[in-house]
């Protein structure tokens, strides 16, 4: 497979894009930024994108937007609470004019399309908006904004649009980074405007990600995270042209974890996220396969309703979904499986919500992220449905779920005591540098002694105690 990779002639078409790097040569005072990112790991990766892209413009990043001469939000449309905290973040960063009028403040990622009018024209908050496909146009647009104009780019693409970007890694431990191999989503979920702001799903060259996986590896990174929308439709055709034929090879997200893996077996894999019906059992078995590919699966359920399945347009049922963790822990018995969950969708009745607090209590989930439902302005569902389930019950159902995952995330916890697992060291903990912490296979943080360990070091720990969410160990190697 990576042979036929190898031979790939690759010559990208980039739709949506108004300037090119390559003829702008900016000579502006605009030398320092600094990027907040809201939202999913995607937003985090695109950041480090973004700061490859101004990096060879002459940038440096700052910690401190009071520093900056250009300040970008990268911002996330899933939930109107994410957008109450940009729209707040900007109007904090509008007082920095004041003492650094040539200050330019830009919006980026998904609310770019959806509010670009508001924040320009209505708010004046920002002067320059640019899309998820469009970061290639930042320097431009920067340049338009400090003659005085307005600078917007939020056109689509049809191709993945950053292939041959190295990113740069903003506030790395060194140790863990994001690999982005696909953009976009043709899921039509219809509580979620990824569709709308991503556009379609695009997978990008498989020989440029493992070539990313490789350099990280060998300067020093010790796991990657391979990213997408729903990764398991990633899917790319490598062409090879063999004296006069065309000889076609199709990538899947199995084969892909496999090349990954193959790099090193000191390379921990890990990916996100799943979409149960595309998880298939190739993948599994390559996880089963490859002792550096995390058992970890993050598999979103949304609900534990059938009815509420079907008008969040999730394509399958609760019995399918059950019927496909109990598939995972049949080939990968001690795998960790984590999921996403919305209460209060419309129409939801006390019925539907008792539908997920059982699935929750058959799936006992090593981790959960858990929301009452927000209706996003242009999805299938705001232009469907009435959003008629009172807030306070949302949010009591909401409660309840929060309630049941930490009962069963204390007796997941203390189930490990006792058992033995290979970490890899991330850095310091949160509350002391007398102590490392690292990650289990399952995604379960351990805080060791800090002795004479190291970032990037992989150890054997002991299970001596535990708390709902953090486990405590020593280490035997």
């Amino acid at each position: 497979m990576q042979e036929l990779l190898s031979t790939k002639l690759h010559d990208e078409t980039r739709q949506g894009e108004t300037f090119s790097m390559d003829t702008i040569d900016l000579n502006l005072p605009l030398k320092n930024f600094y990027i907040e990112s809201y939202g999913c790991a995607m937003n985090f990766a695109d950041s480090e994108v973004v700061a490859s892209i101004l990096h060879k413009e002459g940038f440096g990043s700052v910690k401190e937007p009071a520093l900056a001469d250009l300040i970008l939000i990268n911002t996330c449309s899933i939930r109107e609470k994410a957008e109450d905290t940009v729209r707040k973040r900007l109007t904090e960063f509008r007082k920095f004019k004041k003492t650094n009028p040539g200050l330019i403040v830009g919006v980026l990622g998904c609310m770019a399309e959806r509010l670009k009018g508001t924040f320009i024209e209505q708010e004046k908050l920002v002067d320059i908006v640019v899309g998820p496909d469009a970061y290639r146009s930042l320097p431009g647009l920067i340049e338009e904004a400090y003659t005085g104009q307005k600078g917007v780019n939020v056109l689509l693409s049809r191709e993945e649009t950053y292939a041959d970007i190295s990113p740069i890694r903003l506030n790395s431990n060194g140790v863990t980074a994001f690999v982005s191999i696909m953009r976009g989503c043709n899921n039509m979920c219809s509580f979620c405007v990824v569709p709308f702001t991503r556009g379609r799903e695009r997978s990008r060259d498989a020989l440029s990600i493992v070539q990313e996986c490789e350099a990280l590896f060998n300067e020093g990174y010790r796991e990657v995270t391979l990213l997408g929308q729903n990764v398991d439709s990633y899917n790319f055709i490598v062409t090879r042209y063999k004296t006069k034929d065309i000889v076609q090879k199709t990538v899947t997200f199995a084969n892909l974890l496999e090349m990954v893996a193959l790099i090193s077996p000191e390379l921990r894999v890990r990916f996100s996220t799943s979409h149960p019906k595309d998880i298939t059992d190739e993948v599994l078995f390559t996880i089963q396969k490859y002792e550096n590919i995390c058992n970890y699966i993050h598999l979103p359920v949304q609900s534990g309703s059938s009815r509420i399945l079907q008008l969040m347009n999730r394509t399958y049922s609760r019995e399918w979904y059950l019927a496909k963790v109990d598939r995972i822990r049949e080939l990968i018995p001690d795998c960790g499986i984590s999921t996403d969950m919305i209460t209060g969708f419309c129409t939801e009745t006390e019925e539907d919500h008792q539908a997920s607090l059982s699935l929750f209590d058959y799936c006992k989930y090593d981790l959960a992220y858990l929301y009452y439902y927000s209706e996003r302005p242009g999805t299938l569902a705001e232009r469907r449905f009435e959003d008629d389930v009172p807030l306070d019950i949302k949010k009591r159902r909401l409660q309840e779920l929060v309630d049941l995952y930490r009962e069963h995330s204390l007796r997941t916890m203390q189930k490990e005591v006792g058992k033995t697992f290979k970490i890899l060291v991330e850095g310091f903990s949160k509350k002391s540098e007398e102590q490392l912490q690292g990650r289990t296979d399952q995604n379960k943080v351990v805080i060791i002694a800090k002795d004479n360990f190291k970032k990037g070091d992989y150890v054997y720990v002991k299970i001596t105690h535990c708390t709902a969410g953090t486990l405590f160990g020593e280490v035997i190697n």
